[in-house]
């Protein structure tokens, strides 16, 4: 059986466990504290970083990108029979999601409001791309979920949380990728990608008081049962 390395919160892990329980594969996973790295882990990881795929054959994979290539090469695809040039659109599509983790992840640690709109800005630039790509029905590159919906998989699941427990929207002004978070959020696949305890985890993290999206004082427009909970205003 496949095994991933992982960090609870870490949305390149995600969008891996998001694939292989999209394509109903078995995996394994393993749990690890980034802060206190085991000696087996950086012996098998040369960048020290998650995820990291143990293949069946024992062999260590790294890197997201490499992960999701192998995942594809031994199970079947989920949009069979793609051109050459369609799996290049769809990797580079999936290359736009997955190189702004990083930028969703400082935007939502951000301390104050400047900073959290500087970096915001980042974010809506790249929803603002896939808001004129996306048709507003069914999925990224049509009406069955694939690759690409994957990759956003993390960005567009870590936004809702935030929009349920700080009433602060990264997609306002963008009612078809909206539309789209909804469509895979139903399916499910967000939820089984993540341990029981992530949205906890999450939000001890990134709504936290040293955060500005953790002070309350970041609503676009509050809503009555997230103030009455003390989490936003």
């Amino acid at each position: 059986m496949l095994k991933i390395i992982s960090y609870k919160i870490c949305p390149f892990v995600q969008r891996v466990t998001a694939m292989l329980e999209a394509k109903q594969m078995p995996y394994q996973i393993d749990y690890i504290s980034l802060k206190d790295k085991p000696d087996w882990f950086l012996d098998v990881s040369p960048n020290g970083q998650v995820p990291v795929l143990i293949t069946e054959n024992g062999t260590a994979l790294f890197e997201s990108d490499a992960i999701v290539e192998y995942i594809d090469e031994i199970a079947p695809p989920m949009h069979p029979g793609l051109t050459p040039e369609q799996k290049a659109i769809e990797r580079a599509w999936s290359y736009q999601a997955a190189k702004n983790y990083l930028v969703q992840c400082s935007t939502m640690r951000s301390h104050d409001k400047a900073t959290l709109e500087e970096r915001a800005e980042k974010l809506s630039a790249l929803f603002g791309k896939a808001e004129q790509q996306l048709s507003g029905e069914g999925f990224f590159s049509g009406a069955q979920i694939g690759n690409v919906d994957m990759a956003w998989l993390p960005l567009l699941h870590r936004a809702n949380i935030i929009e349920r427990h700080a009433g602060y929207d990264f997609l306002k002004g963008f009612p078809t990728v909206k539309a789209w978070q909804k469509r895979l959020l139903e399916t499910g696949l967000a939820e089984k990608s993540v341990s029981e305890d992530f949205e906890k985890l999450f939000v001890e993290f990134y709504l936290s008081d040293q955060t500005y999206l953790g002070s309350g004082k970041c609503c676009d427009s509050p809503k009555v049962d997230v103030c009455k909970t003390g989490a936003c205003c």
